[in-house]
């Protein structure tokens, strides 16, 4: 059972290197976390902002993971173009778009307040 769970995680790996190497958008998202992350110390965040954050950045990266695989998986099984390729892959990008939206706008509910503070607008 340990050793089918190691392959397992062993294929988890190479997918989250693979994601990293080839994907621009999840590097992106992973430079916006790290900003995320230096924002919160930086702005003293809460304990429980912080988790928010923290759970914001899993997901996104989860669903972009996520929408990526079923890019590559509609391309290995079809390589030419139809409405339903194209309607399959743009709602598969509307998921993750919708997400970041949302995001970020708790983000901004977050950190706006503490900028605002820092510089003495507030």
């Amino acid at each position: 059972m340990i050793k089918k769970h190691t392959f397992s995680f062993k294929n988890a790996i190479s997918g989250i290197h693979w994601v990293i190497k080839t994907q621009s958008n999840f590097k992106i998202h992973l430079i916006l976390s790290l900003f995320a992350i230096i924002g919160g110390f930086l702005l003293e965040i809460s304990s429980e902002e912080f988790l928010i954050i923290l759970t914001l950045i899993g997901i996104g990266l989860a669903i972009e993971t996520l929408n990526t695989a079923i890019e590559e998986a509609i391309d290995a099984i079809h390589k030419d173009w139809s409405e339903e390729i194209k309607l399959a892959k743009d709602v598969s990008a509307a998921a993750m778009f919708i997400f970041a939206f949302s995001a970020l706008l708790i983000a901004c509910i977050i950190f706006i307040p503490k900028i605002l503070v820092l510089v003495g607008i507030v």
